[in-house]
């Protein structure tokens, strides 16, 4: 199918420019906007629209456990026990409103998450290159695009400078696809479009200008997905964790209830009440809400790590989280503040350090603001840089890496003209920086003459340099006079700060290959400094069994530095893991190997050395999370177990592959991010602990009743009615918990363990036979204490059995913690949300008792003060005996 700009790659971009009104130089107006958006709508791609409340309502009855209560009910109604026929139905609606809630409330949860993460776009609008969410560019637009970056439509090359675009998504090439403007012929398949950019494809090397052509569904990539249906998403690994522990359940169950269906059709039970009750035990024992509730928890801790600037984009990276040991985390703007400022200038005719807050302006010495040298360095600043630095009604207006961004600043608070300086000095080519260069470089057109500006890494650019520049003369740079320049960048290195070395070239006519015999002005040292809450997290990180690795591209010197204040490293630790001399990952010897491993701090390593070190510790059995900002990082981000993109300086492609994204950039957002991951996974075990516990319970009290014949007995309709008063709201408070305070000093889960190992088995299976011990202990109490007629004996056993289960699965939630901890420094007791739960389910509780016809329907009579003694004394009773063997270390 064809899309809507099909012929735009052959049409002349003059004729396209007066059709949509564009404007290459200005961009669109407001008032265009408004109605391009009216016209052509917002820039999104359709998905399947999901199912309407009214269908997530239906949805709740189609499962087997709603076939059970529904057959019987059929049965009930059959034999003409309309009241029982009618109370199950009650129970059937009950349960879908309940499940209907929660999973209502989960889509909101995730809906909200959905729009937190947007992909922006640079444009210019009304003259000024800004940037806006990708859904609001329309059609006439002028996108900047530069490597990193993420296509955000259907766009004309205009301008391109070395411009290269992955476009393997639409087109299956492997290989980068060089972009240049021009008119091509018609009939040119899509992979041969080099004047076109697409939407869903990015940018991997240079930059450019692009008139957009189409939008939305009228894009290549809406074209495609109007012939794609949803395909059938894949289980999470909890999911399958779930659904593993369901089949044990499931045959745990049958056995139990076949046992108990059995012996009481030996013990003269009536059929029909022995298969209404071994349903009601089936639907009791299996937790059909758990999926829901596990994916509410999920949803809910999500959200509170949106509210700390953490977004995590799957579900199953919050399992993941909690099984984190290694995080190799990016310096810049993680470790640091990304407030990248210049600190020192260095040239040959003196070095000086510059002073401010970074927005007042700089006074600088006379002597220093007159040199010629420092001029130069104003000059390159601006002109190799492709950053916007805008200031205006006390605003601030920052496009670009921080880096040249810093530099803008430096040059505007140093009294320097941004705008006239490129006015001047328009450019004509450009030589993009990238990681294997390490080096930028552009030309400029001066009246009749070119001026080449350059900028780099000090021990990269320098082998570019044949001059040097010096008191207003441009000198020959002599091997020994290098060797002299890289020992000054290593001394600013060693001090902490990032450097580079900044260069010049007169040109007398045009070259495309102008990045020799470079004149040589001097070297800039930049300092960030570190996040004053970074020491504390990676202090959290070790407690944690959480080893941190920095990764950076600076100078092993400045690597060391920072990671020694932020306690990364200490005075015995490997030493630093220079990239120049790692090898590939096939090539490493097993000594190698064993370094990067013991090694936290890896200096001048390239986006590949990145992704052999992921490979290399997860060859250790590591679970590694990976932070990463560029495209080039994007094979690392996804290697890693959990890929972890900067929101703030972070490129498109790496957002669009990593599990998470920082909003503020913050290495402690990600510590942050990991505890409430582990508290997550931990809620998860809690509530099915909870669940499990209860529901077993119930089938052992009716199992012992039934096995032993005895005179009272759970009738269908209680069995039901406990399930729903005790199970839901307190299995919800649970998953929400805050966690413990202990949850960060512990070492990190082995994913692989299953929700409930052997361990939690046992406790539950102690849990469920405390309780039912106490329940039946009350039950003989109150046979054997309390005198009465047969009859009346019979009813009030069955309702102490019905109200002390009840009491005591509701006090059970205080049970949940793993390990014995004081009631005062229980996080269950401190989660107020239990408080409410118990107090809903204390409330249905009562109006079983008190109201009819539901006490009528539940076959509940009215009890004396000694018979509700009896009933929370032994439900106390049950919470005490489990207390104490937590205690004493019996049980978990």
């Amino acid at each position: 199918m064809p899309s809507a700009n099909d012929l735009a790659f052959s049409t002349p971009i003059e004729k396209i420019i007066e059709v949509l009104e564009a404007d290459t130089k200005t961009g669109l107006s407001a008032e265009q906007i408004q109605q391009k958006i009216s016209a052509y709508g917002y820039n999104r791609i359709d998905t399947k629209k999901e199912g309407s409340l009214l269908l997530i309502f239906l949805r709740q009855f189609l499962n087997v456990m709603v076939y059970l209560l529904a057959f019987a009910a059929t049965v009930s109604f059959f034999f003409e026990e309309w009241m029982d026929g009618i109370a199950i139905l009650v129970v059937i609606l009950v349960n879908a409103v309940i499940g209907f809630f929660m999973e209502w409330q989960a889509k909101r949860s995730m809906d909200a998450l959905k729009k937190m993460v947007t992909i922006p776009a640079k444009v210019f609008r009304n003259g000024r290159l800004t940037e806006i969410p990708s859904e609001e560019v329309v059609p006439g637009d002028i996108l900047f695009i530069e490597a990193g970056d993420m296509i955000a439509a259907d766009a004309r090359i205009v301008d391109d400078r070395q411009l290269q675009v992955d476009e393997s998504a639409l087109t299956g090439e492997s290989l980068p696809v060089e972009k240049q403007a021009g008119v091509l012929k018609e009939r040119v398949p899509l992979a041969e479009r080099t004047n076109m950019v697409y939407k869903g494809t990015f940018a991997t090397k240079g930059n450019g200008h692009a008139l957009v052509v189409g939008t939305g569904m009228k894009t290549e990539l809406g074209a495609i997905a109007t012939l794609v249906e949803s395909a059938e998403q894949s289980a999470t690994p909890l999911e399958r964790k779930l659904e593993e522990f369901s089949k044990k359940l499931i045959w745990i169950t049958v056995a139990l209830v076949v046992i108990i269906f059995i012996v009481g059709i030996i013990n003269g039970h009536p059929i029909f009440i022995m298969l209404e009750t071994a349903i009601a035990l089936a639907v009791a024992a299996i937790p059909e809400g758990l999926p829901i509730v596990s994916t509410l928890a999920l949803a809910s801790g999500m959200m509170k790590l949106a509210r700390h600037n953490v977004i995590v984009k799957k579900l199953a990276a919050v399992e993941t989280l909690g099984g984190t040991n290694i995080i190799c985390t990016d310096k810049t703007g993680t470790l640091t503040q990304n407030r990248i400022e210049v600190n020192t200038i260095c040239a040959l005719d003196g070095t000086f350090e510059i002073t401010g807050n970074g927005t007042a302006p700089i006074a600088l010495p006379a002597d220093v603001s007159s040199r010629q040298s420092f001029k130069l360095l104003q000059r390159i600043a601006v002109l190799c840089n492709t950053a916007v630095y805008q200031e205006k009604d006390g605003k601030t207006h920052e496009v670009g890496d921080p880096l040249e961004t810093g530099l803008l600043k430096f040059v505007h608070l140093t009294g320097g003209n941004i705008v006239s300086i490129r006015t001047e000095y328009p450019k004509v080519h450009e030589k993009a920086f990238n990681s294997e260069t390490k080096v930028m470089g552009t030309l400029h057109k001066n009246r009749e003459a070119y001026w080449a500006a350059a900028k780099g890494a000090t021990e990269e650019l320098i082998t570019h340099c044949t001059h040097a520049f010096r008191t207003g003369q441009v000198i020959a740079l002599s091997h020994e006079d290098k060797k002299e320049w890289l020992r000054k960048a290593d001394d600013l290195a060693k001090s902490g700060l990032r450097v580079l070395a900044f260069s010049y070239r007169e040109i007398v006519e045009e070259e495309k290959e102008f990045m020799h015999d470079l004149v040589l002005v001097g070297l800039i040292g930049f300092l960030d400094p570190a996040r004053a809450d970074v020491p504390q997290a990676v202090a959290e990180c070790r407690s944690a069994g959480i080893r941190v690795v920095m990764i950076t591209g600076d100078h092993p010197f400045t690597a060391r530095n920072i990671a020694h204040k932020l306690g990364i490293t200490g005075e015995n630790d490997a030493a630093t893991v220079n990239g120049a001399n790692m090898h590939d990952y096939d090539l490493l010897t097993k000594d190698e190997r064993k370094l990067w491993i013991s090694s936290s701090v890896f200096a001048r390593v390239s986006p590949k050395q990145k992704l052999d070190l992921v490979t290399v510790l997860q060859d250790d059995n590591n679970i590694v999370g990976m932070t990463g900002d560029g495209v080039n990082d994007a094979p690392a981000l996804k290697k890693a177990d959990i890929g972890i993109a900067m929101g703030l300086r972070g490129t498109q492609v790496a957002q669009e592959v990593a599990d998470m994204i920082l909003k503020d950039d913050s290495f402690s957002s990600i510590v942050k991010a990991i505890r409430q991951g582990r508290i997550i996974f931990e809620n998860i075990q809690k509530f099915v602990m909870y669940l499990l516990s209860c529901n077993m319970s119930e089938l052992f009290v009716v199992s012992v009743a039934a096995v032993l014949n005895l005179h009272f007995q759970l009738v269908p309709l209680q069995i039901l009615f406990i399930n729903i008063a005790t199970d839901v709201l307190p299995a919800l408070a649970l998953g929400v918990s805050s966690g413990n305070d202990i949850v960060m000093k512990q070492m990190p889960r082995n994913p692989k363990e299953p929700i409930m190992d052997n361990r939690h088995w046992r406790a539950m299976i102690t849990y469920s036979t405390v309780i039912t011990l106490f329940v039946i202990g009350a039950v003989f109490v109150s046979h054997y204490t309390i005198p009465n007629t047969e009859a009346q004996d019979k009813l009030l056993c069955n309702n102490i059995l019905f109200f002390t289960l009840i009491y005591s699965q509701l006090f059970h939630v205080f049970n949940m913690t793993f390990g014995w901890v004081s009631p005062f420094r229980s996080e269950v007791v401190r989660n107020k949300y239990v408080w409410y739960a118990l107090a809903a389910c204390a409330a249905i509780s009562y109006l079983a008792y008190s109201v009819s016809p539901i006490n009528t329907a539940l076959d509940v009579q009215p009890m004396s003060w000694i018979s509700w003694g009896l009933v929370l004394g032994a439900s106390m009773g049950s919470l005490i005996t489990i207390q104490l063997l937590k205690r004493l270390k019996i049980i978990l």
